[in-house]
């Protein structure tokens, strides 16, 4: 979850790559047979154009993160496109898909952030949602927890949110707030209410074609690992939780690890060591980032 910004600055044009490299690089996929991809060079050693380094395909064709490749999220503020990271987390109501194919074109990949477990009254969908199904704040201005045993309500209105996703372009999702059980809701939540939930989340996306990760919700990896494709996890070090992301790792799927308040120094060699892809960022998500 992040702090909400209601007006994203438009995403700053993309550099056009002359002519003559545009040709070769063609020239090279048809002779390497690459399948299309994201390299990226970053603090944790993926490399610009490497596909294979950073990427899989799964069975079904959509896009499979590996362990250890960069990555940059950015949720508020003007969209700075000239971080050097294979992946981009970015948030999907605010960028169209102009912008979606601008990384694409850049050889990145796209992750759709979209809240799909607490309700934000600053988006353009938030008059759809019953007040029944709305609970106690989340701690964020302007969010509340669903009731996600209603999904009834919820599963046509989740998956309207991830067809914006996919008609954007993205090739991943990013759901926030798949935790609530663990949280004071103002709904008796239970476990198994959420590995419901969160599985639901995990096929619509995948019925859409993309790829989706699951959002913290340390203590139900061991049970949602084969049904996500990578994880994304807030503060682990800090709070001396990174082992539990093993399993993700041990998979073969990438672990996008953001901290806030401590120094890379204090956590970036256990994140080389278990394979993360971690950044030190600010709050607010903006563009600064420190990778290791």
């Amino acid at each position: 979850m992040y702090a909400p910004t209601r007006h994203s600055a438009p995403a700053r044009p993309l550099r056009p790559a002359p002519a003559a490299v545009v040709l070769l690089a063609a020239l090279l996929l048809l002779l390497t047979g690459c399948v299309g991809g994201s390299g990226g060079s970053g603090g944790n050693g993926a490399s610009r154009g490497g596909a294979s380094a950073s990427a899989r395909p799964s069975a079904a064709g959509r896009w499979l993160p590996r362990p250890g490749v960069s990555w940059q999220w950015q949720l508020s503020g003007r969209l700075d496109t000239s971080v050097d990271a294979a992946v981009y987390d970015i948030d999907g109501f605010d960028h169209p898909a102009a912008t979606v194919a601008q990384l694409h074109r850049a050889g990145r990949k796209v992750i759709c952030y979209v809240s799909t477990g607490a309700w934000e009254d600053f988006r353009p969908d938030a008059g759809k949602f019953p007040k029944a199904v709305l609970g106690e704040g989340n701690g964020w201005r302007g969010e509340r927890w669903f009731d996600i045993r209603r999904t009834d309500v919820l599963e046509p209105l989740m998956a309207a949110r991830l067809d914006m996703c996919r008609a954007k372009g993205f090739d991943a999702v990013e759901p926030d707030n798949m935790d609530g059980y663990r949280n004071r809701t103002g709904f008796p939540l239970t476990a198994a209410d959420q590995l419901r939930y969160n599985r639901l989340v995990a096929r619509l996306a995948h019925e859409r074609g993309m790829s989706v990760g699951l959002k913290n919700d340390l203590g139900q990896i061991p049970q949602l690992v084969g049904d996500f494709d990578f994880a994304v996890n807030e503060q682990c070090a800090q709070y001396g939780e990174c082992e539990r992301l093993k399993p993700f790792v041990a998979a073969g799927k990438a672990v996008f690890h953001a901290e806030y308040e401590l120094p890379t120094g204090r956590f970036c060699a256990d994140s080389r060591r278990l394979r993360l892809s971690s950044l030190l960022k600010k709050y607010e998500l903006g563009a600064w980032r420190q990778a290791c």
